[in-house]
């Protein structure tokens, strides 16, 4: 099963008061594991960036205004995006800043039913607990100290992490299991000596002379216990 996790970055909250897209970065999983294909853009938005913005991701105006515009290379994400499903967290947002970058160059918008929302998995897993990003991440032990500010590459390379633990995560131990069990069986194959001279097993019934022996050593006794 092949997913995309992507996450974007944008000059604010809303597509429908003019604000735009700036970045996208997108994670290829293959049966929930990273395939190790990515895409990452940088479109220029064609408007200020309001500092607030910039604040959070640290892309300035000056930055984006020699990046391509959306509709000069759209078709180069869509195809890898393909028509497979898109996780994101908070998976509304990244789908209307997406949809409205499409609907601006005419073309067909995603369909929503691709649309896995990681926050919905997390609160149906982790009702009443923290469910941003940076939340999850130290739920589940992910490392996070290269994330200064927010970038689009890297939250959608965290997220796939994320995604994966909300999904049954990856059952190390399991997948471990049989390797530790080879090791120990070679060791244990290799501490024992293989060319030992093996000695027949000792007896352990009395033989006939042996319980002729006894009966005569008990009729010297006066009443024994083992014949009451």
């Amino acid at each position: 099963m092949r997913e995309i996790v992507f996450d974007t970055e944008t000059t604010g909250l809303d597509p429908k008061t003019g604000d735009r897209m700036v970045e996208i970065g997108c994670v290829e999983m293959i049966d929930r594991v990273p395939s190790g294909k990515t895409f990452h853009a940088y479109y220029n938005p064609e408007r200020d960036m309001p500092a607030g913005a910039e604040a959070v991701h640290g892309l300035s105006a000056i930055f984006l205004s020699d990046k391509p515009f959306f509709r000069d290379c759209c078709h180069d994400l869509l195809e890898f995006i393909g028509e497979d499903p898109l996780v994101a967290h908070n998976a509304g947002f990244d789908f209307g800043f997406l949809n409205n970058e499409l609907t601006l160059c005419d073309l067909p918008i995603v369909a929503m039913e691709r649309m896995v929302d990681t926050v919905a998995l997390a609160r149906r897993k982790h009702p009443g607990a923290k469910l941003s990003l940076d939340a999850l991440c130290t739920r589940y032990g992910i490392d996070r100290s290269h994330r200064v500010k927010h970038g689009a590459l890297l939250d959608a390379e965290l997220l796939a992490q994320v995604y994966i633990e909300l999904t049954g995560g990856r059952q190390i131990g399991l997948e471990l299991a049989a390797e530790v069990d080879a090791r120990i069986a070679e060791e244990t194959a290799r501490l024992v000596p293989q060319n030992r001279t093996v000695r027949p097993p000792r007896p352990h019934m009395a033989s006939a002379a042996e319980l002729a022996r006894h009966a005569e050593f008990l009729k010297g006794m006066e009443r024994p216990l083992w014949n009451s």
